[in-house]
């Protein structure tokens, strides 16, 4: 995977039957009413591909920061660009604040020259009202496709809030993954990084479900880059494009594996 671009941090098929023939080279549900992304009008190129992650953009947002990667991104032009949630600031139930700040941060992406995936944070489903309106604009909080046979897994850490992922989330992506498809890599994009806790939270089944096959995590939320290695995979989390930044910088770690079916 030497063509993965996250921002800012830089780092050197088919249809499904849904709606066949819209694009080559991708595997996707769509729905008939809203979908996760804007559009899937992708810079379809020939030879290899290439995609931006935007971070946490609120929880104490700075002004102008998102805006400015998003002229930086038409001017890299990946093939699409996906994210690691906390998109809106959120953590209120006023449907008329919330659709204003939907309408603000879809304005901001709709500005993009490729397809922007949506991936769901805390401040974006952090309580029942919020969670409606993320249906209502976007449909499901967590999903799949495939491009260029490359698998990506989006996943809901808010399921429910906080901090968790619910068994009929684990059965969804075990239907996925039950497939047998050796996909050349798999991704996982999440906003919290909830393999620091992941007993507790139910990624531990996820991660039971990715043995036979290499993978890389991306997740958020803590506002600071770390590096950490499990089971042989890398898993990152990325810092800000555009919330508080903290500078500190969590550095590389390893951390030992342990069995998956251990409840200590």
């Amino acid at each position: 995977m030497r063509h993965l671009l996250f921002l800012f941090l830089l780092f050197p098929a088919l249809l499904d039957a849904h709606d066949p023939g819209l694009i080559a080279n991708m595997e996707v549900e769509i729905a008939p009413d809203v979908n996760p992304w804007t559009h899937l009008n992708f810079n379809d190129d020939p030879t290899h591909f290439h995609f931006a992650v935007i971070t946490d953009r609120t929880g104490g947002a700075r002004p102008g920061v998102f805006e400015s990667a998003v002229d930086k991104l038409n001017l890299l032009q990946p093939e699409f660009v996906l994210c690691v949630g906390d998109l809106i600031e959120g953590y209120t139930e006023d449907e008329a604040e919330l659709e204003r700040q939907w309408d603000e941060f879809d304005a901001f992406v709709n500005q993009l020259q490729m397809p922007f995936f949506y991936v769901p944070g805390n401040h974006d489903i952090s309580n029942p009202a919020m969670v409606e309106k993320w249906k209502e604009r976007r449909g499901r909080p967590y999903y799949h496709f495939v491009y260029r046979d490359v698998l990506f897994l989006v996943l809901d850490t808010e399921d429910p809030p906080s901090a968790s992922i619910s068994a009929e989330q684990v059965a969804y992506f075990r239907a996925v993954l039950a497939k047998g498809d050796q996909h050349r890599w798999t991704l996982l994009f999440m906003h919290q990084p909830l393999w620091l806790a992941a007993e507790k939270t139910g990624f531990s089944d996820i991660e039971a479900l990715l043995t036979d096959r290499p993978y890389t995590v991306f997740a958020g939320h803590h506002h600071r880059y770390g590096k950490y290695l499990r089971y042989g995979n890398r898993y990152y989390k990325l810092a800000t494009t555009g919330g508080a930044s903290n500078p500190r910088r969590s550095g590389h770690r390893a951390v030992r594996p342990y069995r998956l079916d251990h409840h200590g």
